[in-house]
């Protein structure tokens, strides 16, 4: 019994040397105008402009909270220059990926909501997530004052692994666009935007996107074909009320995070996809 009872301790305190180890290892890629850097917690930690902010409204946690951080728009000014790109790519370990404009982020030198990428400390792991059985580092973008610049939950992506400034979606991938003949009052195009912030993290459509953790709402049939508004509405209100699974990991969007006239607008760019689709051109990262 002692000798199993010394196994067992080696294997606990192996284990859990290997994940400081992996911790200490943790580094975010940042690719700008083709080139990449890549930064460590530790890295990050050590720089002259962390510090330590607080967040009122945590997305990932549901509370406030305050982290180790740095400025988002200090690491954009150390990349080198590149004017055809409006976009920042975030892309998480678990295959979400966000598209948020570079003008969200830039919005902060003239008041707007401010970003900060906070890190996880190596060998100080952050809380598990409500549900999860893993926190949101070793990197996490998070904002104070989300509201002056109409910042999205989906816009708060969290176990982040790379950030890369990228062209806009819709040039990237022209199926997502509108059809250019809708007026420009027409919901759809209110819910294209939406759609890309909110949608486009998980899902693909008619193949545009990156996400890779729900399926393509497009082919080989649009969702609007095979689910009625009232299924549609209740899976993006609560998805758990309509059916579930044990991997199911679509959270629900409350009128808070998706206002109703925000829903309608999706519901009427889903239709119109259906409708149009714009030729496939551009790349599908």
């Amino acid at each position: 019994m002692r000798r199993l009872a010394s196994v067992l301790v080696g294997l606990f305190v192996a284990v859990g040397s290997a994940r400081q180890a992996n911790a200490e290892q943790a580094s975010l890629a940042f690719t700008h105008a083709g080139t990449t850097r890549r930064f460590t917690a530790s890295e990050l930690l050590a720089r002259a402009d962390a510090a330590e902010v607080a967040i009122p409204d945590d997305v990932a946690y549901g509370r406030g909270g305050r982290y180790r951080a740095v400025p988002l728009r200090a690491l954009l000014s150390e990349m080198p220059p590149d004017s055809q790109s409006d976009t920042l790519e975030s892309r998480a370990a678990d295959g979400f990926v966000a598209q948020i404009p570079l003008s969200l982020v830039k919005a902060a030198a003239t008041g707007g909501a401010v970003p900060w990428i906070a890190i996880e400390a190596p060998g100080q792991p952050w809380p598990n997530l409500p549900g999860k059985a893993q926190g949101p580092g070793p990197f996490y973008l998070v904002w104070q004052h989300p509201e002056r610049s109409g910042v999205a939950s989906e816009q708060w992506p969290y176990q982040l692994a790379s950030l890369e400034v990228v062209e806009s979606p819709v040039h990237r991938w022209p199926q997502l666009a509108t059809d250019p003949s809708l007026a420009p009052d027409a919901p759809a195009r209110r819910g294209e935007v939406v759609f890309v912030a909110n949608c486009l993290p998980c899902h693909r459509l008619n193949s545009g996107g990156a996400g890779e953790m729900g399926p393509d709402l497009g082919p080989p049939m649009n969702v609007t074909a095979y689910l009625t508004e009232t299924g549609l509405r209740a899976i993006v209100r609560e998805p758990r009320s309509v059916r579930t699974w044990p991997l199911q990991q679509m959270p629900g969007f409350s009128s808070d995070a998706l206002p109703d006239s925000d829903l309608d607008a999706v519901i009427a760019y889903l239709r119109q996809s259906a409708r149009h689709i714009a030729p496939a051109a551009g790349t599908t990262k």
